[in-house]
């Protein structure tokens, strides 16, 4: 800190207030399980801060892991190199606008000078507008270099030439180097070590939890290592692993004598369904029995209990299960949509599903209820096309960052005749005139030569899962389509 430096001594102006800092010791594991390092971090109590005295503005952009899934999937296609850097002490970079002080950390206090305090300089571990601050040096750091940053996300930075293009994408610290110009990323990686302490880790094979396995077939990615620890946790990796997420004849709202009986430790039931959460980033055929329990933080009972255990043992019949995404050298967009027509029986609203390729790969799925009641099948199907809609439209956008423009109107399937005529016409009768506008931006789209609405047998349509629990036989032919293989099996 002191080579960084990090801060000036000197006395505490009359009005100003020292925050107070603690030291945090944390051991660093590989994806194996194996130690990597022992770890020491200075981390201020940023929580004795004050707005509008030592702090203004707290908001960083980190990337989309829906980005994150692109990239993967374009450096897979497109045959581009994949590369990771890590900035150490990234937070120690970043440059403070406001006046703060702290207080000497233990183990640095001048006991002959007890008034002494520190003026920081740089921004430290613990203070709201330390992300901020890394991040608003990184990003000017990259557009004084020749990058343009993303307007679909801000946190992608690109650089074409003549050679080809250079891909980066900042999650805090950790970095995301892609594309076809070697000469160009070698070049980066120097000037990002002349910059910033920066350490290269290779080859991209762990980021965020998530494990990457990459051969000229294509790449694979997983959480195994994140969902044996989610298992060993929770005292199930000897559970009787189970075939489905969710029971055939499932309900979220079933009257019961067990079924209304409150569920006692409520922060457990939180605590696990957010891993749950995180562990969707891979594993699309979780998606909607995450989003079902997910839906019951506030009072959850005996029954939704479990259905989270169901989802673990499900788990535990597959845990390095994961997305796979082959090389098919083209960068085609495809998207597919579904809804569930009043699934709910407590509210009777439906639920949405939706999930999109590039180049044949999986790289986005959703499932969620919709927020009003839909008084048809049709309008509820409509609103699927809405939601993807919005999703397509962000893709073309965050592809042409890459410089690949899609001319051809972008394929959508539904399986709803009803939902693609509102679509494609300005139908207005009864059942379509209480429709919102917003959900008419599928119709502009369509007449835009954007998206092309087009129909698709229930028994293919991909989004399926994602609206509702299925059986065996359907889960297996759904994740075999959208690419979900475990290589830990023989």
């Amino acid at each position: 800190m002191e080579h960084n430096h990090t801060w000036e001594e000197g006395e505490l102006p009359k009005g100003k207030k020292a925050v107070t800092s603690k030291w945090v010791f944390t051991i660093k594991y590989k994806s194996n399980g194996d130690i990597e390092r022992y770890k020491a971090r200075l981390v201020a109590r940023g929580f004795t801060q004050t707005y509008g005295e030592d702090y203004r503005d707290t908001f960083a952009p980190v990337a989309k892991l829906h980005t994150v899934r692109v990239v993967l999937s374009l450096a897979t296609n497109l045959e581009w190199e994949l590369w990771q850097m890590d900035v150490k002490n990234a937070f120690l970079q970043g440059e403070l606008e406001e006046e703060v002080y702290m207080k000497p950390p233990p183990g640095l206090e001048d006991h002959n000078a007890p008034g002494k305090v520190f003026k920081l300089k740089k921004a430290i571990y613990g203070f709201k507008q330390s992300p901020r601050a890394w991040y608003h040096k990184l990003s000017t750091t990259l557009l004084d270099r020749g990058f343009k940053k993303s307007e679909a996300d801000n946190t992608l930075f690109t650089l074409p030439s003549k050679e080809g293009i250079v891909v980066i994408l900042v999650y805090v610290d950790d970095i995301i180097i892609s594309g076809n110009d070697k000469v160009g990323i070698q070049e980066t990686k120097t000037f990002l070590k002349s910059v910033f302490d920066i350490k290269d880790l290779g080859e991209l094979k762990y980021f965020l939890g998530i494990e990457v396995c990459r051969s000229k077939e294509g790449l694979f990615l997983s959480q195994r290592k994140y969902t044996l620890d989610l298992l060993s946790q929770v005292g199930k990796l000897g559970a009787k692993p189970a075939k489905t997420p969710l029971e055939d004849d499932y309900k979220a709202n079933r009257k019961g004598e067990l079924d209304n009986k409150p569920f006692e430790d409520v922060t457990q039931y939180r605590r696990l369904v957010g891993k749950l959460i995180y562990l969707t980033i891979t594993r699309p055929d979780i998606c909607f029995a995450v989003n079902v329990v997910s839906q019951h933080m506030q009072a959850p009972t005996l029954h939704h209990w479990n259905m989270v255990t169901r989802i673990l043992k499900y788990l535990k019949g597959a845990p390095g299960q994961g997305i796979w995404m082959g090389c098919n050298k083209n960068t085609e967009l495809v998207g597919y949509c579904d809804a569930d027509y009043a699934g709910d029986t407590k509210d009777r609203r439906s639920t949405t599903g939706y999930c999109t390729f590039i180049g044949g790969n999986l790289v986005t799925w959703r499932s969620k209820k919709q927020k009003v009641v839909s008084l048809s099948s049709a309008e509820a199907e409509y609103r699927a096309m809405r939601k993807l809609t919005t999703e397509l439209m962000w893709f073309k956008a965050l592809l042409k960052d890459f410089g690949i423009d899609t001319p051809k109107p972008i394929t959508m399937h539904c399986d709803n005749q009803a939902a693609i005529h509102i679509a494609s016409n300005s139908v207005f009768h009864e059942r379509t005139k209480h429709i919102e506008v917003d959900c008419h931006k599928v119709r502009e789209q369509v007449q835009l030569g954007v998206i092309l609405p087009c129909y698709t047998e229930s028994e293919e349509q991909l989004a399926d899962i994602f609206t509702k629990g299925a059986s065996t036989k359907v889960c297996e032919y759904i994740h075999h389509k959208l690419g979900l293989v475990d290589l830990s099996r023989p």
